[in-house]
């Protein structure tokens, strides 16, 4: 049997070793992943409310997007995404007079997973604030309060607790998501673990070590959004 730990001087942070280009794309991945999420949930905030108070279109149109969102895989998404929709752009802006732009990946990333990620956000935002019971709303408005008060004070404090477990897998979802954005290019932790490997071909060290720092990612954002949960429950009575 192969010593299975005689490549892990590749994972040093000399010069020469790819430890920091590792960490780089752990970086890069964490960058994306926080851009795409609060993207995200922009969207799906503005979603849900658009599917719970919006007009007959609205709604319509809102249902298309998330049906087809959630019906195509990720990866036929982004490349769509990215090709066609940075395309798409361009052909716009020459249509109207104006240069080509070039496009950074950093951008294009950003904003293809974050469509993605709006798509679920909008479901589990809008089954959180129907989950509000009905009763607080109308008394706020009993006590004359506007919608956006509402919203902001009660609909809102009271839907979080709800929504969190949802918008923590979602975050977990979008930090692997990052991994396909590799298949155009962009460098993140799986295209550069793929580099590396391929450049030393010690492949079960770097991908081992990948899945390590994928792992903690996932366990420090566990500890967060628990922190974030106990927090938004507190004077909740406990469940048994």
């Amino acid at each position: 049997m192969p010593d299975l730990f005689a490549n892990w001087h590749y994972l040093s942070l000399a010069e020469g070793a790819w430890g920091m280009n590792m960490l780089r794309g752990l970086l890069s991945t964490l960058h994306i992943a926080l851009g795409a999420y609060a993207l995200g949930m922009i969207i799906g905030f503005g979603g849900a409310l658009g599917k719970i108070n919006g007009g007959v279109i609205t709604r319509w149109l809102l249902e298309i997007y998330t049906t087809i969102i959630r019906a195509v895989p990720e990866l036929v998404l982004i490349l769509l995404l990215y090709y066609a929709g940075t395309g798409a752009i361009n052909a716009l802006l020459d249509s109207m007079g104006y240069r080509p732009i070039d496009i950074s990946g950093l951008v294009a990333g950003i904003a293809v997973l974050g469509i993605v990620q709006g798509a679920y956000a909008t479901e589990v935002l809008r089954g959180a604030m129907l989950a509000v019971p009905q009763g607080q709303t109308e008394a706020a408005r009993a006590f004359g309060m506007s919608r956006w008060q509402t919203l902001r004070r009660i609909t809102v404090p009271a839907m979080l607790p709800l929504a969190l477990p949802g918008l923590s897998n979602l975050w977990l979802i979008v930090t692997k998501d990052t991994a396909l954005l590799a298949v155009v290019g962009f460098s993140e932790l799986a295209l550069t673990t793929r580099q590396a490997a391929g450049s030393t071909r010690a492949y079960f060290t770097f991908f081992l070590a990948a899945a390590c720092l994928y792992l903690l990612v996932t366990l420090v954002s566990n500890q967060i959004f628990r922190a974030i949960e106990r927090r938004s429950r507190r004077g909740q009575p406990e469940s048994v």
